[in-house]
């Protein structure tokens, strides 16, 4: 199951994850560096990384779907995981979306712009986790070979003894 959509031998999606996801975390963040101690700076930069976070969401997105779409085969606990992972991932730049849309781009925020970038972040540490599961576990864009029905990794270690 190697990825579909490679760059110099590497998947592309899990190349540019990594910008949303730190750019994303780091808006919360600064957020709440803003709310301990109200220098409007720090809403600022907030705004301005959220605004990447989404951008580099969009990007990084097409590719996963991608890879989900192509080399994950269908009816494997890999699909499923797969599914959850893009769909939570859509939902957490919805959130992000609405909470920028919600706060202006020069000072803090409302209450509920903030609670939905913290929901955002919140839901986010799940995706990523599935996200890690369908790499590390499942080896989803990474062995050719891979497991894609391979137990959980917060199973019983002895359900997780598998032939490969």
């Amino acid at each position: 199951m190697q990825s579909k959509a490679k760059l110099l031998g590497h998947s592309i999606h899990q190349m540019l994850i990594v910008f949303p996801l730190g750019l994303l975390a780091g808006g919360v963040i600064f957020d709440v560096v803003y709310l301990l101690n109200g220098n409007p700076l720090f809403a600022s930069v907030a705004y301005w990384m959220i605004v990447a976070g989404l951008i580099g969401g969009v990007v990084a997105a097409p590719f996963g779907f991608i890879d989900w779409l192509r080399a994950i085969p269908s009816g494997t606990r890999a699909k499923r995981i797969g599914a959850l992972h893009g769909i939570g991932n859509a939902v957490v730049l919805l959130l992000f979306l609405v909470s920028l849309l919600l706060r202006p781009d020069d000072g803090g925020a409302s209450g509920w712009a903030y609670l939905f970038s913290f929901a955002g972040a919140g839901l986010s540490l799940l995706t990523a986790w599935l996200g890690g599961e369908l790499v590390s576990r499942l080896g989803v864009g990474v062995y050719e070979d891979a497991d894609p029905n391979a137990p959980s990794s917060l199973a019983p270690a002895r359900a997780r003894v598998h032939a490969r």
